[in-house]
Order: C-alpha cells, then sequence, then structure tokens
C-alpha cells in the first residue's frame, strides 16, 4: 500500500523508488482510499472528462447570458472571430482559449460543469486535456491518465493551503488549475516526474499574489475571461519544464510561499469585493445597476 503522500518531495521520492508515474501512484492511493479497485478510480475520472467534453460541446454554440446579463456570449465572439482569420498561435491556441471560455460560460449560467479545483476555474483543465488531445490525437486513457495528474497536483496543495478564492485568493484557485494543466500536459507529452512538477512550480510562481476581486460579487468579472488566460499560462510552463528548464525554488517552497501570500492578503481582495478590480468606477455602477434590478427579489 502507497503511503498518504502529502508533499511533492514525497511523491517524487515514490515515484523513483517505485518506478512509476504520478497516475500509477494517485490512482492506487485513491483506489486504498476509497477500498474501491483502480478500475473502478478510472472510470469515476472518465465520468469527469466526459462532463468536460459535454460542458465545452454546450458552451460553443450558447449565446445565453448569466443571469446578470454581464457574461455568456464571448465564446462565440471569439469563434466568429477564429473563423474569419486564425490566430496568431494556430488551431490548438484558438481550441484551448475557446474551450476555457466555453466551460467558464456554462458555470455561470448554471450548467453540468466539472470543479477543477474549483467551479471559478473549471474552465481552465479541461481546456488544455481536451484541446490538446484533439490536437495531438492523444486517446482516451491518456487523457484519464492526464486528470487523475492534475487531480494530484491539487491534492497535495490543499493539504497546504484552500484552495477557495475567499482563503487564498484567485492564485488559490484558477492558479492552482493552472497548473494542474501544466501538469496534465507534460505527462501527456511523457514528461518526467521531476519535469512535471518543474511545470507545476514554474507555473505557480508566475501567478503568485492573484486577487479575487469579483465585480458585484459575482463569479463573472474577471473570472470568466481569466480562465482561457491561466489555460495559456499552462503550457508556457509546460515548454519551459519539458526543455528541461527547472523552477529555482521547489515546488514545495512555492506553494509554502503561495500559503504564506494568501495570510498575507488582505481580505478585501479575497472573493469580499471590497477592493481591487470590484471597486473600480464601473464595477460600482454594475453593481448599483444589478442591485436595483433584482431589489426585493433576491
Amino acid at each position: 500500500m502507497i503511503k498518504d503522500i502529502r508533499t511533492f518531495s514525497d511523491l517524487l521520492e515514490i515515484c523513483t523508488n517505485e518506478n512509476k508515474t504520478i497516475c500509477e501512484v494517485f490512482e492506487l492511493q485513491e483506489a486504498n482510499f476509497q477500498e474501491i479497485s483502480v478500475e473502478q478510480v478510472r472510470l469515476r475520472v472518465k465520468k469527469a472528462l466526459d462532463a468536460m467534453k459535454n460542458a465545452i460541446e454546450i458552451g460553443l454554440t450558447s449565446k445565453e447570458k448569466s443571469i446578470s446579463g454581464q457574461c455568456g456570449d464571448d465564446c462565440v465572439r471569439l469563434k466568429e472571430r477564429y473563423s474569419k482569420k486564425h490566430a496568431i498561435f494556430g488551431e490548438c491556441f484558438e481550441k484551448i482559449t475557446t474551450y476555457a471560455l466555453a466551460t467558464s460560460e456554462e458555470n455561470l449560467r448554471m450548467g453540468k460543469i466539472v470543479a477543477c479545483p474549483t467551479a471559478g476555474s473549471c474552465g481552465i483543465v479541461p481546456s488544455v486535456i481536451i484541446g490538446i488531445s484533439e490536437e495531438y490525437k492523444f486517446d482516451e486513457n491518456t487523457q484519464i491518465d492526464a486528470l487523475i495528474t492534475a487531480g494530484a497536483v491539487a491534492t497535495i496543495v490543499s493539504y497546504k493551503m484552500s484552495l477557495a478564492g475567499a482563503v487564498g485568493g484567485c492564485q488559490a484557485e484558477c492558479g492552482v488549475a493552472s497548473a494542474m494543466a501544466a501538469a496534465a500536459v507534460t505527462q501527456m507529452f511523457g514528461g518526467s516526474v521531476k519535469q512535471i512538477l518543474n511545470a507545476v512550480a514554474l507555473c505557480l510562481k508566475n501567478i503568485l499574489g492573484l486577487t479575487c476581486d469579483p465585480v458585484a460579487g459575482l463569479v463573472e468579472i474577471p473570472c470568466v475571461k481569466r480562465n482561457p488566460f491561466l489555460a495559456i499560462n499552462s503550457i508556457t510552463a509546460f515548454e519551459f519544464a519539458i526543455s528541461d528548464i527547472e523552477s529555482k525554488i521547489p515546488t514545495d517552497e512555492v506553494v509554502d510561499a503561495m500559503a504564506q501570500i494568501g495570510e498575507l492578503m488582505s481580505p478585501t481582495l479575497k472573493e469580499s469585493s471590497q477592493a481591487g478590480l470590484a471597486k473600480t468606477k464601473t464595477a460600482v455602477e454594475i453593481d448599483k445597476k444589478l442591485k436595483d434590478k433584482y431589489k426585493g427579489k433576491i
């Protein structure tokens, strides 16, 4: 039985000693914890993967706005633009950005999504795993492996800090999701455990301090557009890590720094909508309009 893994250094040691991938170690750990077979673990992950694909499929064609009316049709706009002129970074970039928007917009419509690790960051991991798989013809088993590896990253981070924006800022939500996606894509392209952990560290270092300051207290502005931006951040981390560019600060220490930053961050910047983007002139006007519109209704 593989012991409970709570640090990335422990993960690296176990993978090295057991000659296993992160996916193999964590699916076995989950099977032991849940008292089910590895095959059952993988079936549960497949169910999540299928739900991710379904959210993308629906989100790509829907123009339905959120209840607030602020968001919901950006994915269609982006698709229309790409149909006329391709993105500078090519079709894979187009898929990742549109899939991230599609999923995030499905969330604000109250559609069925997979929180990975949270609902507000739900578009990042699916867009990367599914977009990359379509472009590079990765099969379903490879996608399941990647999703398990992504889950391993969030699990270990969660032992050190909360993954809620209200506790650690958006670095704990979209930031961690970006690191999960970086780990997933590095796994898909055959990266070593060390390279995967470097991808996580490189990804997280570049989003440290990311605040959670949603306009009108809704998971819409800037949350929806933050998903595609940080999906691309994960690809940059992968490209560096797969090239054997290492993070000078070990992964566990980067997470420790993120936890410390979350504790030091003002409560006004942690989902309370009391500062930052949420208190800009335009944001205050949006908040007032929504309160007037729904006064006495909610």
